[in-house]
């Protein structure tokens, strides 16, 4: 069996819970399950700390895990990153105190730097040349500055509401931009069909929770027109009508551009503009 590491908690849980339902994949009946054998996939879920997951996949039997791409790095495991999956994204800064002098990264050399993420956080210092101090904390990082453990804080920025009511405001480049992704030991190689199978099903369900298909008719010479408004995630399907002088045109376009995209066929020409919702595949 493929051996799956699934988020426990976090907020890359139920979305991740929710890919793989959709997969067509079976999943844990109560939060109290660890494990969840799935014979008809051939796959076995392990419910583990988002934290853990690249520790298991790297080293130990795990065979994949979906995992957040910050904590893969942080890991210092030999996991390797085999897909993005286009949810839990976020951004890794660093946040002085408002009163506080450091606002660049040549401000960091020789500070106290607090963070849940000290390999990352070291790591990215190291490279830009910077010598400070990376304290590690489990949680709560942002209390670091005013409990006097730290200069300076390096943490995941959502809205940046949390680091503003601790009196802290971010500076400096993104150190790392992050989405949750599937991971893969080392000892699975890339083209194991198990791998494969989860890979197509995975990403048949994120196209379809992307994309829905719009069908419609075009003047034959506002083919060209339309399909400049619609380049979609494939090339189109142009077929020919009854009535010589019309087109009938189907693509994939992105879901978030709906309105829009039939706006501007209209504007060109269209008619009968139709979209449908895609099926993922479970094959």
């Amino acid at each position: 069996m493929l051996r799956i590491a699934v988020p426990n908690k976090g907020m890359l849980s139920e979305p991740a819970w929710t890919l793989l339902a959709e997969a067509g994949y079976r999943l844990r009946s109560n939060l109290r399950q660890l494990v969840v054998e799935d014979p008809d996939n051939d796959v076995e879920l392990f419910y583990l700390r988002p934290l853990d997951i690249a520790v298991y996949v790297g080293r130990g039997t795990i065979d994949v895990g979906i995992t957040g791409h910050d904590l893969l790095l942080n890991s210092g495991t030999e996991a390797v990153e085999h897909m993005e999956l286009g949810f839990g994204e976020s951004t890794f800064r660093f946040a002085a105190p408002n009163d506080s002098p450091i606002s660049s990264l040549a401000d960091i050399d020789g500070k106290r730097v607090a963070t849940s993420f000290d390999k990352l956080v070291h790591d990215y210092l190291v490279e830009h040349g910077i010598d400070a101090e990376t304290i590690h904390l489990d949680g709560a990082v942002e209390s670091s500055v005013q409990l006097g453990v730290a200069d300076l804080i390096a943490d995941v920025v959502s809205t940046g509401t949390t680091l503003r009511n601790a009196g802290l405001r971010v500076f400096g480049d993104p150190i790392v931009r992050s989405q949750a992704v599937l991971i893969r030991s080392p000892r699975l190689d890339e083209h194991d069909e198990r791998l494969v199978r989860l890979s197509r099903r995975l990403q048949g369900v994120l196209t379809a929770q992307r994309y829905v298909l719009m069908d419609f008719d075009i003047p034959v010479d506002k083919v060209s027109a339309a399909v400049a408004v619609t380049p979609g995630f494939e090339s189109p399907t142009i077929s020919p009508l009854h009535d010589k002088q019309w087109a009938a045109v189907r693509v994939m376009v992105p879901k978030a551009k709906v309105n829009q995209l039939m706006d501007e066929l209209y504007e060109v020409g269209a008619r009968g503009i139709i979209v449908t919702a895609l099926q993922a595949s479970r094959m």
